[in-house]
């Protein structure tokens, strides 16, 4: 389906589309692999997704349980043990006589005769025989459930069985119940006796009746064995057990990250099912791609790429009929992406498209994490990229394959589905992907390139052009002023536009800048011969700031020289009257060469760049790029007119090209549906008045291991202080006054060789930083990372240990 323009940036429809690859086929091929290794399509779309807080890898995640302070194991199975032992013990003397007057409450509240009698050594009643026996009873029941409680069973059975299964904790129930049963046949136990007492003669002689009698007999049997062992059936939930079709309840144990909960309701309308288009009417269309997901033929991109196409469908109904003839013609392949791509040649991290999410690692299960986050997966999507992401670490900490290549990859597939445009920025040869996975590629220095970089990002008013390669040219240098410099470039590319009807190319710029004679006669020339004798001032005021004290022509000449070195030969060029920076080609400079110059402009289409910069061979024009694509970027961002995409830049190493007048840019992302990933081998790169303002424009920082204790002061800074409860303990020697008790310590410290103390424990709130800068420094293993995250809509998460290898 076109997109009717609703994309398209201002002035790039008609002769002047945006640079993509040929034109893709009618119909595309499916892709050539599923996505990545996981579920199938169905499985995927049916998952449960919790967003529990930024940051959260939503796919699948189960929300770890409140912390609670529990005894440990050890503790609960030894009070257990203790407890059993002193119920024991108890019960012997009990049993044995050795405890006195425990008859007294029974004697007060029954006749006394009974008792008189007993002790006579004369015939008592059945009736006293039954209340000692039922008083017994109690006796024993009050002393088991004491010392339970007091030594928490329970607990203690829930502890021992957590880790075994449903059928392994039915058995330890059954052999306790067992053991419980012998006790109270053998007598052990009272109870048994008193059940027969308390029945009527009549049901035990079965009236005379031999067979009656033993059914009684043995349907009592049967009724204290159940009775025995209930509530150990309901300790080892053996009814999960017998009943079919109901699965085993898992012991009370806090439940993995990472696994789903339980399937959803098969009654429901599930979503491969597209309920959205059959509430509308469009069964037919529903229908057919409900079959493309169950067979197979769709994946995940052409799933979500279809779903943002018809969510603009409802924002705009007149798109209804090219959207369902797409569909009828094409079914999963509707709405391609212009490049005809609909999945990625490779994949090297887990992506969901669904919330538009990428997987970077997992949050580390220890103490330095808050509760609720360990264990959980980390992940980045545009709306904490569109805070902006600053990355630091030293050379081979990770940061291109486990940050940059998972946010680029995430970005290109979120590309392919029509959400976003991002433009990275690396040295050449960065593992950023395969080529087939741009849409552009930009290797200025190399004469096999296709493409090439607008120097004036596609703009055709002289006074933004200059600020922006004002910025890109000078932006590093403090002795310059980014104000002056660009009021010294649009002197000249001012005039030189409305002469020539397009700015100058890199060597024509040099000479003007340089003040060559020839140059700037040429320039007056044809501003007479176009009547425009009012921009003859520009010049003159040019000439007159030549060569003054804090004149900032010189340079920006030696900056430009830089770029116009042998090997640029035929790069930057501009376009000639009647086309623009967005053309579809030109000419190579003398070289040859044909070439699609590329612009910024064009990031209100979902277009997949890749620039990669001559490090090696020409570092300071690569500086002096990566400045101009930043600059370039965040002012076409905000001056997008259609928003709806979400645009990013990632610079793999942002060295030497963070000013203060970026930064400010790079603030204002934020509200323009954008951001930026910038990477730095060590804050030193930055300028040292720059980087309190630069932890403050960004609202994701990550510190991998390997950073300096000066570099981890700036991130401990920008974390600040938490409230944490510490615990002092204070050791004191204890000095006896008695004469035994200062043998007995003396006695001790000659065994121990330490003397005897007491310990004094004082519990306090103090305020900590979150991270030191030695805890970054030192305590950061390698494979990890700290970040904390801050989301477009203000929600934060505190920095995170994170095992970026999991």
């Amino acid at each position: 389906m076109d997109t009717e323009g609703t994309y398209d940036a201002r002035g790039t429809r008609g002769a002047r589309p945006v640079p993509r690859p040929a034109g893709p086929p009618a119909i595309p091929p499916p892709p050539a692999h599923a996505p990545g290794n996981g579920p199938a399509l169905t499985e995927w779309l049916r998952a449960p997704r919790n967003h529990e807080g930024p940051g959260v890898w939503a796919y699948g995640h189960v929300e770890r349980p409140a912390e609670s302070e529990q005894v440990p194991g050890r503790s609960v199975l030894s009070g257990a043990v203790i407890s059993l032992l002193a119920c024991v013990l108890v019960w012997s003397l009990w049993r044995n006589g050795y405890i006195p007057y425990w008859r007294v409450p029974l004697e007060l509240f029954t006749p006394g005769d009974w008792w008189t009698a007993r002790r006579l050594a004369e015939p008592v009643p059945q009736a006293a025989d039954n209340a000692l026996e039922i008083y017994q009873f109690l006796i024993a029941g009050a002393l088991l459930y004491g010392f339970g409680r007091l030594g928490n069973w329970r607990g203690a059975f829930e502890r021992a069985v957590q880790d075994r299964s449903a059928q392994g904790r039915a058995g330890v129930a059954l052999v306790s119940g067992f053991l419980v049963w012998l006790l109270v046949w053998s007598g052990t136990l009272p109870g048994l006796d008193m059940v027969f007492m308390l029945m009527p003669q009549s049901w035990l002689t079965g009236g005379g009746d031999r067979i009656t009698a033993a059914f009684v007999a043995y349907t009592v049997y049967g009724l204290i064995t159940l009775a025995i062992f209930w509530p150990f059936a309901r300790l080892g939930r053996w009814g999960d057990l017998l009943r079919p079709g109901r699965a085993p309840r898992r012991s009370a144990e806090p439940p993995r990250p990472g696994v789903a909960a339980p399937a959803q309701d098969p009654t429901a309308p599930q979503v491969e099912d597209w309920p959205e288009l059959r509430a509308q009417g469009l069964v037919e269309l529903a229908d057919r791609l409900s079959d493309e997901v169950r067979s197979g033929r769709m994946n995940d991109v052409d799933y979500t790429r279809v779903r943002r196409a018809w969510r603009s469908v409802q924002a705009d109904p007149s798109r209804l009929a090219p959207f369902s003839e797409a569909v009828r013609q094409q079914a999963s392949a509707a709405c391609v992406h212009p490049s005809g791509d609909r999945d990625l040649p490779v994949r090297s991290a887990r992506h969901d498209l669904l919330v538009s999410q990428v997987r970077l690692g997992t949050v580390d299960d220890s103490e330095r994490n808050p509760h609720p986050r360990r264990g959980s997966g980390l992940a980045l999507d545009p709306g904490l990229l569109g805070t902006s992401l600053l990355a630091v670490g030293p050379p081979g900490a990770g940061k291109t394959r486990l940050l940059v290549r998972p946010v680029v990859e995430s970005l290109a597939l979120q590309a392919l589905t029509g959400q976003a445009a991002v433009i990275a920025v690396a040295a050449a040869g960065t593992p950023l992907g395969p080529d087939e996975m741009y849409d552009v590629i930009i290797r200025p220095g190399d004469p096999a390139s296709v493409h090439d970089l607008d120097l004036y990002g596609g703009t055709t008013d002289p006074d933004e052009a200059a600020a922006v390669l004002a910025e890109a040219l000078t932006g590093d240098l403090p002795e310059v002023d980014s104000r002056r410099a660009a009021t010294a470039l649009a002197q000249l590319l001012g005039p030189y536009h409305v002469a020539h009807g397009h700015f100058p190319s890199v060597p024509d710029l040099r000479e003007l800048l340089d003040g060559v004679p020839t140059a700037l006669a040429a320039l007056r020339e044809a501003l007479d011969a176009g009547g425009h004798f009012g921009l003859q001032r520009e010049l003159d005021a040019r000439a007159r700031q030549a060569g003054a004290p804090g004149d900032p022509g010189v340079a920006l000449a030696d900056r430009v020289a830089v770029l116009d070195r042998p090997a640029f030969a035929g790069f930057f060029q501009v376009a000639g009257p009647g086309t623009g920076s967005g053309g579809d080609s030109g000419s190579g400079g003398g070289t040859g060469r044909t070439v699609r110059p590329f612009s910024l402009r064009a990031l209100e289409h979902p277009v997949r760049v890749r620039i990669d910069l001559p490090e090696r061979a020409h570092a300071e024009a690569s500086r002096v790029l990566a400045r101009l694509v930043l600059a370039q970027f965040t002012a076409s961002a905000a001056a997008r007119a259609d928003r709806s995409l979400f645009a990013c830049l990632v610079l793999d190493d942002a060295t030497r090209t963070i000013t203060a007048d970026s930064l400010r840019s790079v603030q204002r992302l934020r509200s323009a549906h954008a951001g930026a990933v910038l990477t730095l081998r060590g804050l030193s790169d930055v300028p040292e008045e720059l980087q309190t303002a630069l932890f403050g424009a960004v609202g994701c920082r990550m510190a991998f291991s390997g950073i300096t204790t000066w570099e981890g002061r700036s991130f401990a800074e920008a974390w600040g202080t938490e409230w944490v409860e510490t615990r002092d303990v204070t050791q004191r020697t204890v000095f006896a006054d008695q004469p035994l008790t200062r043998a007995i310590h003396s006695f001790r410290k000659l065994v121990t060789g330490k003397a005897v103390t007491t310990d004094a424990v004082t519990v306090r709130k103090v305020e900590r930083e979150r991270w030191s800068a030695s805890d970054l420094a030192h305590s950061v293993p390698a494979g990890h990372a700290v970040l904390s995250l801050t989301s477009v809509r203000g929600d934060h998460a505190p920095p995170l240990l994170v095992d970026l290898r999991s």
